[in-house]
Order: C-alpha cells, then structure tokens, then sequence
C-alpha cells in the first residue's frame, strides 16, 4: 500500500477541488496585489532533537507561513514532517515541507543551521569542531545560493567558530549571519539566580558573554532585578559570595548542558526555546536585545584583526544585528572576554578559511 501525506499522492486529482466547496470572491475593485501580506519561510538544517525541537517550537508559536526541513536521513526526515503534519487540526495553518535537497529551502528568510555531529558526554564543544566544519562546507553554500537574502542563524556546536565558518562560507555582511551563542547559557544563569532570590526568571537581568562554552564570562557587574544592583546586595547579606563562589556559579552555568547530556543524552526544549526566542525577534522586528554571537572584532579591546564571533547583547530586528550594546564592564570581565576571544580566535586560525 501506497504511504503518502496527502491525497494527491494517493492518486486523486485535487485540481479544482477548492472551487467545488466554495464560490471564488472577486477581488475588491482597487485592491493592489502588493496589499497582501508576504509569506514568511523558515528552513531549519538538521532534523535531528534540537532541530525539531526548534521547528515544533517556531510552528506552535505560528512564526511561519512554511516550515522546510532538511536532512541527510530521508525515512527519518519524512517520519518528522509526517508526525508534525498530522498534529495540522491543532496547530496554525503552515505548509511543511523537506527534502534532502537544499533546493527545498529556496526563498528563505530565516535558515537556522542544527545539523552536525552529536555532542557525546564528557566533550567539549571546541573538540566538535573539525567534525563540523566539513559538513558546513556541504551545507551553507547551497543554502547561500537558494536563499540570498536569508538570515542565518546557527545552531550547531561549537557555535562560536561554526558561526564564523559560516560567515566566511556564505559571503553574508557579518549582521546577517548570527550564532545562538550564550542566549541560553544566559537563561541558565538567570534560572539558578532567579531561583535563590525568589523571582521570575524573566525579571533577572544577567548576561553571559564571550564564547558558548568553557571561557564564557559571567557579568556580575551590570546584574539587575527590578533595576537594583543585585551583586552587593547579595555580598551584603551572604558573606560567602566571594570570587569562588562566583567563579562556581559560573562553572555550574557551563556544566548545565553537560549535565543534561549525561543524563538524557542530549538537550533539546531548552534550546528550542532559546532559537525560537531570537527567531521571533529576527522574524518580527522586535528589537530586543540577545547575548548572541556576532562579529565581536574591536569590541572592548578585542583587536580589529581578530574576526571572532563571540557572544555579546545585540538588537536584533529583521535586518538582523540592528547595534551591539556597550556594555560597562570591570577590568577583570574585560579580561576573562579577551581571554574568551583569543580562544576562539586561535581555533579559527587553524581553519582553511
């Protein structure tokens, strides 16, 4: 028997079979074409958990009028597109497709790129790196021809220097092409400090910056609830807040992922949530501000010749980085970021790129 996802694949001929249900509408006289609402288009690259995870997170919250999907795994692909599409009488109306094939995500305007090796307990995501960089070789120059105009948002660790692979691969301006750097790692920050302070998360206002991973830097200086100064304040009535203290909160923020990893073998919701974030801030213009990777080059003292992507707070809209906030940091955050930059930058270099 035939598996098919619609009707037409089974062998019934659907031309014409919206205007047997209803009488067609003239257009109202004077009425331009151009008034209609332009379609938007998301492409995610991977459909491995993270990537349907994001994709199933960007459909519920209807941020697309058409979902591509791609990956190197055809039965596996299908299974997703099939599952997503038979949940279509409780979800908005959006048209999912996929493909193997790039070609499926022509006309773009948001191309999030997931695929890549899984991340295995106990491995950093700088060790991921020489696995990776040949599959994006295979994936952003297609995606770059089909979709000139997209925004790319990557996904796939290590986040930092895949960012600036793929920068260097699509031939994008550099404020077109965004990692998802420390967006999450942020929220995990804010989740453990939110937690011991009694609040919403959401009224934390506390970055991690700097590379996704092992250097990241946490910015105690500027932390905030409800516009007061969080950091002496809890020095103030915690004598144990001191600079091991803080450098452990920071660790246990790097080690959440690996935790989770250790435990279910890979993450997924969370990072869902996170892509889904900047997605909707990219999509629909809203101009809010993300810890994400961007061309970090003359930065806070980060040379001009050194073009790392690192994360830092960004505006995002639907031109993409719209402005990177100057941020006020201490002597000592200045200094755990350039060390974070150099880092990244010294893996970058021993890129072909």
């Amino acid at each position: 028997m035939k598996k098919a996802s619609s009707l037409s694949e089974l062998g019934f001929d659907t031309d014409g079979a919206s205007p047997g249900f209803f009488r067609p509408v003239a257009d109202v006289p004077g009425t331009p074409t151009s008034h209609r609402r332009r379609l938007t288009k998301v492409s995610v690259i991977g459909a491995g958990n993270v990537g349907m995870a994001i994709a199933q997170t960007i459909l519920t919250r209807d941020m697309a009028d058409e979902i591509a999907l791609v990956d190197a795994l055809p039965d596996k692909l299908r299974g997703e597109m099939l599952d997503l599409q038979h949940a279509a009488a409780f979800l908005p109306r959006v048209r999912l497709v996929s493909d193997t094939d790039m070609a499926v995500t022509r006309g773009s305007d948001l191309a999030i790129v997931t695929a890549g090796a899984r991340q295995i307990p106990g491995e950093t995501r700088l060790n991921l790196l020489q696995r990776n960089v040949a599959l994006f070789r295979k994936i952003v120059p297609p995606l770059a021809e089909h979709s000139p105009e997209a925004l790319l948002l990557i996904v796939s660790n290590p986040v930092d220097v895949l960012t600036y692979v793929a920068w260097k691969l699509s031939g994008f301006p550099a404020s077109r092409v965004i990692g998802s750097g420390t967006n999450l790692d942020s929220s995990r920050f804010r989740f453990l400090l939110a937690e011991h302070l009694q609040v919403n998360a959401q009224d934390v206002q506390a970055y991690m910056v700097g590379e996704h991973g092992d250097s990241s830097v946490a910015i105690w200086s500027s932390m905030s609830v409800a516009g007061m100064p969080v950091l002496k304040s809890l020095r103030e009535s915690h004598q144990s807040f001191d600079e091991e203290a803080l450098e452990g909160i920071r660790r246990a923020v790097v080690g959440c992922a690996y935790e989770v990893i250790s435990l279910k073998g890979y993450t997924s919701w969370a990072i869902g949530y996170s892509v889904a974030s900047l997605a909707a801030s990219l999509l629909r213009d809203q101009h809010r501000i993300h810890p994400v990777s961007i061309l970090a080059s003359g930065f806070h003292g980060i040379p001009d010749d050194q073009q790392v992507f690192l994360s830092l707070p960004a505006r995002l809209g639907r031109a993409g980085v719209l402005g990177v906030a100057e941020m006020e940091l201490t002597e000592e955050e200045v200094s755990r970021l350039r060390r974070s930059a150099k880092t990244l930058w010294d893996k970058c270099q021993l890129l072909d790129l």
